[in-house]
C-alpha cells in the first residue's frame, strides 16, 4: 500500500527507531511499511494516524488500479 510515512517521520526529525518505539513495533516493521513491503494491521494503521494527528487516509493510499 502506498504511503507517505517516511516523509511524515522526517518532518518530525524522527529516526525509524524513534517511530518504532512510539508505535511499539520493531524498526524492521517501520522499514517494511515505508518500503511498501508490508501493510499494517488496521489497529496499527490507526495508531500511526493517531501518532501523526491525522486520518489514516492522509498516510495510506490505495495503489493504482492494474
Amino acid at each position: 500500500m502506498k504511503n507517505n510515512l517516511a516523509e511524515r517521520r522526517l518532518e518530525r526529525d524522527w529516526t525509524q527507531a524513534d517511530l518504532a518505539k512510539a508505535l511499539g513495533v520493531s524498526r524492521q516493521t517501520v522499514i517494511s511499511i515505508e518500503r511498501e513491503r508490508f501493510d499494517p494491521s488496521l489497529p496499527l494503521a490507526f495508531l500511526i494516524a493517531q501518532t501523526f494527528s491525522c486520518a489514516i487516509e492522509d498516510i495510506f493510499m490505495a495503489g493504482e488500479a492494474a
